[in-house]
Order: C-alpha cells, then structure tokens, then sequence
C-alpha cells in the first residue's frame, strides 16, 4: 500500500481528518496532536493501513518514528489501532518510549483503554531495561521491571547491584561506557529469577516477622 499521503487537510475531527490529494480526500484516523499540528495547506502524512471485514482504515502520523511506535503497540494483544492512536495522543513518542523502558506503568496506563494487564504486556515487549543510575543504593525499579516481564535487566557495574541482582542483570560501567548496550556481556541468568530473593510478597513477609517478633 502506499506510505505516505501529501496534500491538504480539508476538514478536522477530533479523532480523524481529511487529506486532499489531488482532489481525492482520504479519511485519516490520528491522534490529536497530528491532527492538529498538519499544516493544512500541505502536509505529509505517514501511513498504516488497517484492512477489517467491511474495508479499510488509514492511520495518520506526522514522523516515522510514530508510525513505528503505532506497529509495536499493535503488534501487543488486546491493543488495536484505536487503543494505539490513545497511547500516542496521551504520551509523546519519546515519553512513552521512556514509559516502557523505565517500567512506569502509572504513565502507560493513564492511556484511554490500558490496564494494568496491557501495561505489562507492552513492557514485557521491551528489548531490556535499562537503570544505569550510580545513587541508587538498592534499584528498586529493575526488580519492578522483571516482575512486569522485562526479559533483560541491566544495572550499573556496583558492588551493591552485583550483590542484589547477581548473574540475574546485564551490568554496565558508566566510567568506559557511555550507553553503547549491544558490547554489554548478557545476563547469565532470567531477570525473573533474582524476583525468587527479593519481592514484594517476601518483603512483607519479612517485615510482618520483624514487627511481630
């Protein structure tokens, strides 16, 4: 199908717009910033199309990089286009592509139509997670990201982190590497297992004996 549609935007929505190209106007489903950012003299539009059983749907975006964005989040179960085109209208590309890595799901979840559940399936999607911070003694967030999915962790190269997360994490040395992750040594073990140690069920567990010794 085509790639790209370029022309001018003759009428807005608050969920679509329409392109006329060469005196042929295209229904556009996008989010609200594109839809509000297309210049409407001319603009280009990135393209998806989506078939379904009566036709077909065309999704909008202003850069490749949202379109791409608009593949991953698809590409989860339960996230359509029009759950997708939310995400991207709630969170800016480069916003949500922290949200994922960082494990927050508070943010990916303020998205009309996602729960908890599709929160971690798209975290659970993320090549790995990266916390490469020197101040936090223990790295709370790195376990938070293996309980939701996260198939690598890596951490900065501390002794504290070693001792935590063990063969479980990828460790990076911010003092000779500046963020280049694919000459990081891969973790030995499943980032789940280090959740076998430490969780929040265990901590409580142990805090429960401390209160009640």
């Amino acid at each position: 199908m085509f790639s790209y549609l370029e022309g001018r935007v003759t009428e807005r929505d608050l969920d679509c717009m329409t392109v006329d190209v060469g005196g042929v106007g295209f229904l556009v489903y996008a989010s609200p910033q594109t839809i509000s950012q297309a210049d409407s003299d001319r603009c280009r539009i990135y393209t998806r199309v989506v078939f379904k059983e009566n036709g077909m749907d065309i999704f909008g975006f202003l850069t490749k990089e949202e379109r791409e964005m608009f593949d991953r989040l698809t590409a989860v179960s339960g996230v359509g286009p029009k759950t997708a085109l939310g995400v991207l209208g709630a969170l800016p590309v480069r916003q949500l592509a922290l949200a994922v890595v960082t494990g927050d799901v508070k943010a990916i979840k303020s998205a009309p139509g996602i729960g908890p559940k599709t929160a971690k399936a798209l975290m659970a999607r993320c090549r790995a997670f990266l916390f490469p911070t020197l101040y936090e003694g223990f790295g709370i967030p790195p376990l938070e990201a293996a309980a939701c999915g996260a198939p690598e962790i890596i951490v900065s190269d501390t002794p504290c982190m070693r001792e935590v997360y063990g063969p479980s994490a990828a460790y990076i040395d911010l003092a000779v590497n500046h963020g280049d992750v694919d000459s990081i040594t891969p973790a030995q073990a499943p980032a789940a297992a280090v959740l076998a140690r430490y969780s929040w069920d265990r901590s409580a567990e142990k805090l429960l004996q401390i209160l009640t010794a």
